[in-house]
């Protein structure tokens, strides 16, 4: 099946956000917490900071670009912000690398 223009642009948007070696981790991150967990209870921001050894702001930067790229999707509860996978995309982009 041809790929249409806007689903193009959304996959030219996952993968440039994905180019990022620090966004790319983050999703990996939030990926294997929803595979080894079983459920879909997400990542909580602070996850990342300890993880990647960066701050907060740089942390909350590469969330929204992963969030614009259609990639995952955040809840917010009070002051703590959790990540989950938006399936959608997931499979948007193990069928284009599946072809």
């Amino acid at each position: 099946m041809p790929s249409t223009t806007s689903q193009s642009e959304r996959l030219a948007r996952a993968f440039k956000a994905l180019s990022n070696p620090n966004r790319l981790r983050i999703y990996q991150q939030i990926k294997q917490a929803r595979v080894s967990e079983m459920t879909d209870s997400g990542c909580k921001l602070v996850d990342f900071i300890n993880s990647l050894k960066v701050g907060a702001p740089t942390v909350s930067h590469h969330i929204k670009e992963l969030v614009n790229a259609g990639l995952i999707r955040v809840e917010k509860e009070g002051k703590f912000v959790t990540c989950h996978l938006e399936e959608d995309m997931q499979w948007e982009l193990r069928a284009f690398l599946d072809e």
